[in-house]
């Protein structure tokens, strides 16, 4: 989530603000154990009661923040330094150069980090019984169109075969950087 403040308030306050919203976001989602991440030592230590607050404007915040914590059955904070906080520099960006109106409201994007490639995880079984590359690979093999196809989509086949590379058996697809990525049917690729 990004939100852009629309009153004056030292970066400080800022850091609260931000806090504080992430807080409620977790509650509302009736998530139970969080992790926060923030590149401001000084809130975290704050928040967690092991630093006092002297600032009369910044107490308010504190005492919030604690009282959102206790909501949760676990939260932990965690500090990052400010150049490996790369999330809240993208959040940050968008915010600036992203115009819109006081009453619109914006869909919720999600940010996942995943393990291996998206390919690894996806693999459809084909209804005929044919690889989904056997039209690619007759067309290069043949110079032959499937059964009953009309000329646009003669003219795809041909559009997409110039990606592709035979060699004897083996059908490759040709990457941006011209390296060739094996294709395989649901059976080798499980």
């Amino acid at each position: 989530m990004a939100a852009k403040l629309k009153f004056c308030c030292t970066n400080n306050l800022a850091e609260y603000e931000a806090c504080i919203l992430g807080l409620r976001m977790a509650l509302a989602m009736d998530i139970n154990e969080l992790l926060v991440i923030g590149d401001f030592d000084l809130l975290i230590h704050q928040v967690q009661g092991e630093r006092a607050t002297k600032n009369d404007k910044i107490l308010p915040y504190v005492n919030l923040a604690q009282g959102l914590c206790k909501k949760l059955k676990k939260v932990e904070f965690r500090n990052t330094p400010r150049v490996q906080n790369e999330f809240a520099d993208a959040l940050t960006t968008l915010t600036l150069i992203i115009q819109h109106p006081e009453n619109s409201h914006i869909d919720p994007f999600e940010i996942s980090l995943k393990e291996e490639h998206a390919y690894c995880s996806h693999v459809e079984v084909e209804p005929d019984g044919k690889p989904w590359y056997n039209d690619i690979k007759m067309y290069l093999e043949k110079q032959e169109y499937p059964e009953g196809v009309t000329s646009g989509k003669k003219k795809t086949l041909r559009m997409i075969a110039n990606g592709f590379f035979l060699n004897k058996e083996v059908l490759y697809k040709r990457t941006l950087d011209l390296s060739l990525l094996r294709c395989v049917d649901a059976i080798k690729a499980t």
